[in-house]
């Protein structure tokens, strides 16, 4: 009974062994941990960081600029292009002339205000075609090319669409905004000599100025300053427009004129005049041909 719990030899000697290994793992690691830990403290780790440069260089052509520059530039020229397309090319005296058409018609809204501006757009298109085509030649093309810098060619597409609005404004609206120019010119230089004498004779020049001394001689080599020729040609288009609606009345006023007499003369004064003369306008209006004569007119209205 002595020798039931007694562990046989081989057992405990495996028991000595493991424990045996165990502590020189320990050890080893301990003496490794110690070798170590003075060279990280003499030589710390350097961390490496990406290094990080702006720089701004001048572009040498389009090509070279930035694109956020380019998509800034090109929304800039965004939202300026309504006002270019209204007071630059010949949109304002199509797309008055085309709702003065559909005014006398008396259809209301008919044709709608897209189609109108649509058509007027498109005839603008047609007309400028040849500006346009000259403005792309002699600016775009060198610009893109890398021939012609920003300022140059901006005065090359200015060239073309200053010729294009000196042709079709009136002598008069011209010498009216040169003299207007001529007097505040005037009114400035005398309120910069701060003399009383120098403001009186400021104001002598601009008003003899503007009574009508006359513009300078210009022509396609020499334009007026477009802060002169711009308003000069916008109020040109505009009473060419409104002459052209007048003589697109006429026939449509006699029409009324002839319905509103005739139901008078026979006794049918509850009537409205207008339900009458519609259809008869509407089918004076195809019987010749009125929207092709319209376009046709308006297009060689242009010189």
């Amino acid at each position: 009974m002595r020798n039931e719990r007694v562990v046989p030899h081989d057992r405990r000697g495996r028991r000595r062994g493991r424990a045996l290994a165990l502590a020189l793992a320990a050890g080893s690691g301990l003496v490794a941990f110690a070798a170590a830990a003075p060279a990280a403290a003499a030589a710390p780790a350097v961390a490496t960081l990406p290094a990080l440069g702006l720089a701004a260089t001048k572009a040498v052509g389009p090509n070279t600029v930035a694109l956020g520059v380019q998509i800034v530039l090109a929304l800039t020229a965004l939202s300026m292009a309504p006002a270019i397309l209204l007071l630059m090319t010949s949109f304002t005296r199509i797309v008055i002339v085309l709702s003065f058409a559909r005014t006398a018609l008396a259809t209301g809204q008919i044709p709608p205000n897209q189609v109108i501006v649509g058509l007027a757009l498109f005839l603008t298109l047609f007309v400028m075609g040849p500006t346009f085509g000259q403005v792309y030649r002699q600016a775009w093309v060198p610009y893109r090319q890398g021939k012609l810098g920003f300022t140059p060619a901006l005065v090359a597409a200015e060239q073309p669409l200053g010729d294009f609005m000196l042709a079709q404004t009136r002598t008069a609206d011209l010498q009216l905004f040169t003299g207007l120019a001529r007097r505040d010119q005037a009114l400035a230089l005398g309120a910069a000599a701060g003399t009383g004498a120098a403001a009186g004779t400021g104001a002598a020049a601009g008003t003899g100025a503007a009574a009508g001394t006359g513009a300078p001689a210009y022509g396609p080599g020499h334009l007026p300053p477009l802060t002169v020729l711009v308003p000069a040609f916008v109020i040109s288009e505009l009473r060419t427009a409104f002459e052209m609606g007048f003589l697109l009345f006429l026939p449509f006023v006699i029409i009324d004129l002839v319905v509103g007499s005739t139901l008078m003369a026979t006794g049918m004064m509850m009537l409205p005049p207008m339900l009458i003369s519609l259809p008869f306008k509407i089918l004076l209006f195809v019987l010749v041909d009125g929207w092709t004569l319209l376009v046709q007119s308006l297009v060689l209205s242009f010189r």
